[in-house]
């Protein structure tokens, strides 16, 4: 995939995702369980977990780098 479309597909998944939770906070999701465990539980984590990938996805591969390259057999204990 390419880093545009990726980075589309994730934009879309962020905003579809985020309807949920302005239903949430000004609708009657609240007060229907299903729609409250599905706001809380999977539309909260995914939409944060979207939007500080699209915000730091660069400084985040970065770390993930350092801790591959930090995790190999050269390391003392």
């Amino acid at each position: 995939m390419s880093p545009t479309r990726e980075r589309n597909v994730i934009r879309m998944l962020h905003l579809v995702l985020s309807i949920p939770i302005v239903g949430f906070i000004y609708g009657p999701a609240a007060t229907i369980p299903r729609a409250a465990w599905f706001t809380r539980f999977i539309a909260v984590p995914v939409v944060v977990i979207s939007g500080i990938w699209l915000w730091q996805k660069p400084r985040v591969k970065r770390w993930i780098r350092g801790l591959r390259a930090g995790s190999g057999a050269d390391r003392t204990n």
